[in-house]
């Protein structure tokens, strides 16, 4: 990115942060409450926790931030850069006292990052040579149950049948002196959250393809429990669609269905799995969804977050959780991923205010 450009952008990045209340007219359900942790994060995306820090991955801004945590008695918490000149750092992971960035081509460790954030160590690249692909090129990374760390590639097109590694969710031992990925699960369009539950299987959101219309077809919500499934991209769309140009190929019968069709173009991005013990018993293990909202849609749709509760292995309908960044046809905030955190509220990102979110249960 040339300076030039790059300081234009951070300039309106910053000036979609200085919005007044990038909660007004925001509401939860009864009981909770949601407050501004700090609205010093432009273009916040990706959320990790160390154990005092929440950093945050800047996509735009090619920062990544950690925020101070706990916050302070007013709930308002302290940004700083940590990590600067990166590219497109949107995944962040914390382990052993590592943090780990994904950008768009590489998976970087910063050792003992929390005893040395005025004077970062150089990264230790756990993985290169990813695509250098801006199309559907954020890389969303997460440590599992089994101690892997996991990483998402998009397929960087609407709809098209690429090879290896796009279309996938891959893993590796991050320990290793020379990692190397295995495949997961495959089709899949452009995941940009998952998470596990307390049995260790993994729940994962998935963009559904463009230009089909309004109303079709889905963004998913899938459930990979194990290695090896696939989830039918570019074939099959929502376990029922055959693909205009690439369903002739392959039926629908030879894939994984959604657990649960999220809605069109409402760009569900991140997921969390609630394990935390500050929400009401209804709510656990109740999968949490960030909903970015639609760009391409003749009526906006999304902007949220939703929260879809399991019973007997089965999701049941996704509820409205945290609404009213969209006003008619106005959007004043987009809400990117979701984390639980070490205290049991809810943590939120949203990249149009530039602002990170705390959703507390008042009893």
């Amino acid at each position: 990115m040339s300076p030039l450009f790059r300081t234009a952008a951070i300039a309106l990045l910053a000036c979609g942060s200085a919005a007044a209340d990038p909660l007004e007219g925001v509401t939860v359900p009864a009981g909770f409450r949601i407050s501004v942790l700090t609205d010093e994060v432009p273009d916040a995306r990706g959320l990790a926790f160390g154990q005092n820090h929440l950093f945050v991955g800047s996509r735009g801004a090619d920062k990544v931030y950690a925020v101070d945590w706990p916050p302070g008695a007013d709930g308002r918490a302290k940004a700083r850069v940590v990590l600067d000149d990166l590219t497109n750092p949107h995944g962040v992971a914390f382990r052993d006292g590592a943090l780990y960035v994904g950008e768009r081509t590489r998976i970087a460790r910063y050792d003992a990052i929390e005893t040395s954030l005025d004077a970062p160590p150089r990264p230790a690249v756990v993985l290169g040579n990813l695509p250098d692909i801006p199309h559907h090129g954020m890389r969303t990374i997460h440590f599992g149950p089994d101690g892997l760390l996991y990483l998402s590639v998009g397929v960087p097109c609407n709809v098209c049948a690429r090879k290896d590694p796009f279309g996938q969710i891959l893993r590796l031992d991050a320990k290793a002196a020379s990692p190397r990925p295995e495949i997961y699960a495959t089709g899949i369009r452009n995941s940009v959250g998952f998470d596990w539950d307390a049995n260790g299987e993994m729940w994962f959101t998935d963009n559904g393809r463009d230009l089909l219309g309004d109303d079709i077809p889905d963004d998913e919500l899938n459930h990979a429990p194990k290695a090896g499934m696939d989830f039918g991209f570019p074939y099959c769309h929502n376990g029922t669609i055959p693909d205009g140009e690439f369903g002739k190929e392959r039926p629908c019968k030879d894939f994984v269905a959604p657990a649960y069709g999220l809605g069109a173009h409402v760009a569900a991005l991140g997921i969390a799995v609630y394990d935390g013990k500050a929400f009401p018993e209804e709510y656990e293990g109740a999968l949490f969804i960030a909903e970015h909202g639609s760009w391409n849609r003749s009526s906006k749709v999304g902007y949220r977050v939703t929260v879809a509760k399991v019973k007997g292995g089965k999701v049941q309908k996704p509820e409205v959780f945290a609404s009213g960044w969209l006003k008619g046809q106005s959007v004043d905030g987009r809400p990117v991923d979701v984390v639980v955190a070490p205290d049991g509220s809810l943590v939120v990102s949203d990249d149009k205010a530039g602002a990170i979110y705390r959703i507390e249960y008042k009893k």
